[in-house]
């Protein structure tokens, strides 16, 4: 195949040419990148080859060679790993991040602190061009193991690449840089030198489970060696095999050495190199379970959600190992989907290295383990918030939403959940809450944890459903996530105390001794507005299933509020927009007795019930509660006419 020369799109360019001027505040990270991309390649190998028998590769020798030419100007880092074909260099090295490269660009450009543009890279997966950071041409020859034929792409990162078929490409991946000058004011070091990549490797992939090699440094002749009297020395300093390949990296899997002898240092780059996160993880968990079943798990919690948390295509799980083989990259069942962003690696004894992913999802020993780690998860981001209330405030922030999925379907787990669950609160305006918390500050012969979910803070805290319990002082929880939706059905109590939506039923918060004071006058209420709300009933028939008075309200004429037991208009509109059909639910419309407007409508009522003026009155306040609570109208052109009618005839 003849070379051919393709453009990178506008986009890519630009990420380009912000990567290589001003991403980057540690430029030495470039190698780590393609260390780490080359021992993903070797475990990939591994993997295929315990699969397939007649792949035909040689897996006797994994390892990853590093090799500089300081008279050239030119770093190579090779492996022997499964490589890429053709199809693979277009679609993985060609384009870069070609499913968000725009929304990459723009968070890059809104991230005013270095460390998290850093971190942006890490998230979007293009740490392969850190490469033009460091370099003016970046050469890629790769040949995929079981192929005749390799590929080599290269590029100066100006704006085109080029691709040709490369016949005698050895198997695997070799990536070679011509180094810029050295420049140690831009922080752009001699990575020819021996001692910085030594320093790098030592830094960055110590922990890497595959030898990282490198040419011994050559020994110069020492004045003997280059003459004697016969130049027998010389000739035996020429006949001299070439030094072993050094190897720079300890190779010591993290999790099988004790936490005495690993940093955290250590650990965070191992996370960094199982994420592709370039921010230090938020919390390290060790775990270590012996028996008849033997396995080791390092877990780590990110410190920020990434980008495709809610995506349908967001990789989870972590990665498993058996006997320190590597055997799958996101081992979905040993994690369950509410903790999809804890990242780590889960050593195994006893299972068979040839396992797969269907045959994992009945394994007896893994669903054991699925349900330790997920408890060992749990457990430690309570010791968290008991320890570390900032660092428990961070992961709140990043993936409350997330776990608070885990209280729908993990029914082992669900007061566990709970117990590390904080929400915002009418308490405080700042901090949220734990139902612990909570529970602590009920007012006196409280039975109830009252709670309203809603878009926003602001929203629930201007309902006229909030207007007795601040009138009352009465704690309400106000939960704004979309799984708050759902959950507070499926969880029906919290230390013994029913959890109560206040947008349904009725608002039940007088004592016993207050309802005894307030009897008489409610059934006074009750007689004098009966005919008005029979009335009602009878005109918005088709809206509402009933007109009451109202124990809630205490400014606003009206609202609107659900039965006990029926499903919410905000959880209908999800079960919609998944596309199940919901039938109409007909709620009921709640009536302040001491509102003028009310007590207004109850007179003329009783004058003229015949009225049609009267019958739009009704129409309007039914309008007003269902605006008022964020609703939306069902005839919004005849509300609007109204109205303007009615505000036409005041003037």
């Amino acid at each position: 195949m003849p070379t051919e020369t393709f453009e990178f799109q506008v986009e890519a360019r630009q990420l380009l040419q912000m990567m290589i001027h001003s991403i980057y505040s540690n430029k030495d990270v470039f190698l780590r990148e393609l260390i780490s991309n080359a021992s993903d390649a070797l475990d990939k190998l591994r993997l295929e080859a315990l699969r397939d028998d007649t792949l035909g590769a040689d897996v006797s020798d994994l390892h990853i060679d590093i090799e500089a030419d300081k008279d050239a100007r030119t770093l190579t880092v090779r492996d022997n790993g499964i490589g890429m074909s053709h199809d693979e260099v277009v679609r993985l090295i060609g384009t870069i991040a070609n499913s968000g490269t725009a929304k990459f660009l723009k968070e890059l450009k809104e991230a005013q602190d270095p460390a998290a543009a850093e971190g942006l890279i890490g998230q979007f997966g293009v740490g392969f061009y850190a490469s033009f950071m460091v370099a003016d041409e970046v050469t890629l020859v790769t040949r995929r193991a079981g192929e005749s034929k390799g590929t080599r792409w290269a590029s100066t990162g100006e704006g085109t690449y080029t691709i040709e078929t490369a016949d005698d490409a050895p198997q695997g991946t070799s990536v070679t840089l011509r180094l810029k000058p050295a420049d140690t004011e831009d922080q752009l070091f001699d990575y020819t030198s021996p001692w910085k990549i030594k320093e790098i490797v030592k830094r960055y992939s110590d922990f890497i489970t595959w030898p990282v090699k490198m040419a011994a440094e050559a020994v110069e002749p020492t004045a003997d060696a280059e003459g004697g009297a016969d130049g027998e020395n010389a000739e035996n300093a020429e006949s001299m095999a070439p030094p072993e390949p050094e190897t720079l990296n300890s190779m010591k899997a993290l999790w099988a050495r004790s936490r005495d002898d690993v940093s955290d240092d250590e650990y965070h780059e191992l996370y960094k190199h199982i994420s592709h996160d370039w921010n230090d993880p938020l919390e390290t968990i060790r775990m270590q379970a012996e028996g008849t079943f033997e396995y080791q798990a390092l877990l780590f919690i990110p410190s920020r959600a990434p980008q495709d948390l809610f995506s349908q295509g967001h990789k989870r799980g972590v990665q498993l190992y058996v006997k320190r083989v590597f055997i799958m990259d996101d081992c979905e069942a040993l994690m369950p989907e509410y903790l999809r962003f804890v990242k780590g690696v889960v050593d195994a004894q006893d299972l068979s290295l040839n396992v797969s992913r269907e045959i994992l999802q009945q394994d007896r020993q893994i669903q054991l383990m699925h349900r330790r780690l997920a408890k060992k998860v749990l457990s430690s981001i309570k010791e968290m918030m008991a320890a570390h209330p900032e660092r428990y405030a961070t992961f709140w922030r990043e993936f409350g939403r997330v776990l608070k999925e885990g209280l729908l379907g993990d029914f082992d787990n669900r007061d566990a959940i709970l117990g590390v669950s904080s929400f915002a609160t009418t308490h405080d305006e700042a901090e949220p809450t734990t139902l612990q918390q909570y529970v602590e500050r009920m007012k006196e012969g409280q039975q109830h944890i009252f709670f309203m979910t809603g878009e926003s803070r602001a929203a629930i805290e201007n309902s006229p459903h909030m207007e007795a319990f601040r009138a009352k002082g009465v704690e309400v929880l106000l939960l704004t996530d979309p799984v708050d939706e759902v959950w507070v059905d499926a969880v029906p109590e919290f230390d013994g105390k029913q959890l109560r939506s206040i947008a349904k039923g009725e608002a039940d918060l007088d004592t016993e001794e207050e309802k005894k004071e307030v009897e008489a006058e409610r059934e006074k209420r009750q007689q004098e507005f009966a005919e008005l709300l029979t009335w009602m009933t009878a005109r918005l028939g088709e809206d509402v299933k009933e007109v009451r008075l109202s124990s809630r309200l205490t400014v606003s004429p009206a609202c609107i509020v659900s039965d006990t037991h029926d499903v919410t208009p905000a959880l209908q509109n999800m079960y919609r927009a998944m596309g199940q059909d919901m039938p109409r639910t007909k709620r009921i419309l709640e009536l302040n007795p001491g509102h003028p407007l009310v007590t207004g409508l109850r007179t003329a009522q009783a004058e003229r019930a015949d009225d049609a003026d009267l019958a739009e009155a009704a129409e309007l306040l039914y309008g007003l509660a269902l605006l008022a609570e964020g609703g939306e109208l069902s005839d919004p052109s005849r509300f609007t006419k109204l109205m303007a009618d009615r505000l036409e005839r005041t003037l």
